[in-house]
């Protein structure tokens, strides 16, 4: 049995107050949540807020993005090293934001992702496809791409220690959620590139998230489809008890 991975993304949210705050809620309400992995990946200038509030209890905490060079003259990124030395254990790679706003490639979603594995980090690897894509019937060709660029030249090993979180960029932040039945298509393809290059066993172990308009009224229907290995959650996740009840589904 792959364990499920429930995760939250508070994108641009949150003060390190907010943060305590936001622990001091849900820590009691996951507090006997053994059935998944759970991550919060708040803000960078939040870390250190969540890393403290969490120490005793189950929770992980993760970075939103990491720089895939280990230091230099990088104005404005934060390293794997110094995520991790802040205490986190995660970070997301590639999210869709990063791609539409902020130039992220496959290629450089590869990088980050290296990075990520060189710091000890596990990296949540983000793959999905726009509107107009699926809409001209594409959305294989897409995860192909990005699966193929992003993903496909980690070695065996390497490939081991990620998770895939697939969120079709339509569904985000839109109140539009991908049907559990076109989710699980979705993962299943890329369980099909994951048997292509990895074999069998990757295809068993690998944990694939979905992502996009995750809500407590529907991560039921959604976890019951084998092919979904847990969520990443985005504007859901900056309410405890919420997204306790996500955890707890």
């Amino acid at each position: 049995m792959r364990r499920p991975v429930m995760a939250g993304n508070w994108k641009m949210y949150k003060t390190p107050a907010e943060t305590t705050a936001f622990f001091e809620k849900f820590r009691p309400l996951v507090e006997n949540s053994e059935h998944c992995e759970t991550v919060i990946c708040p803000p960078f200038t939040d870390l250190a807020a969540a890393v403290d509030a969490v120490r005793g209890s189950r929770i992980q905490v993760g970075a939103q993005n990491i720089a895939w060079a280990k230091e230099g003259a990088f104005t404005g990124e934060i390293s794997g090293a110094m995520i991790r030395a802040a205490g986190a254990a995660y970070a997301i790679v590639g999210h869709s934001e990063r791609r539409q706003y902020f130039g992220e490639t496959d290629e450089t979603v590869f990088k980050r992702t290296l990075a990520a594995l060189e710091a000890g980090l596990t990296p949540i690897v983000c793959v999905g496809e726009r509107l107009d894509e699926r809409e001209k019937g594409i959305t294989k060709t897409v995860l192909v791409s990005q699966f193929t660029k992003g993903i496909a030249d980690l070695t065996p090993e390497q490939f081991a220690r990620i998770v895939i979180a697939y969120e079709p960029v339509w569904a985000i932040g839109t109140g539009k959620t991908a049907t559990p039945e076109m989710a699980a298509e979705a993962h299943r393809m890329i369980r099909g590139q994951v048997w292509a290059k990895y074999g069998s066993e990757a295809v068993a172990a690998i944990r694939i998230l979905y992502g996009g308009s995750v809500k407590p009224d529907n991560v039921k229907t959604l976890m019951a489809q084998t092919e979904i290995d847990g969520v990443l959650v985005g504007g859901a996740s900056l309410d405890p008890v919420g997204f306790a009840s996500i955890v707890n589904f």
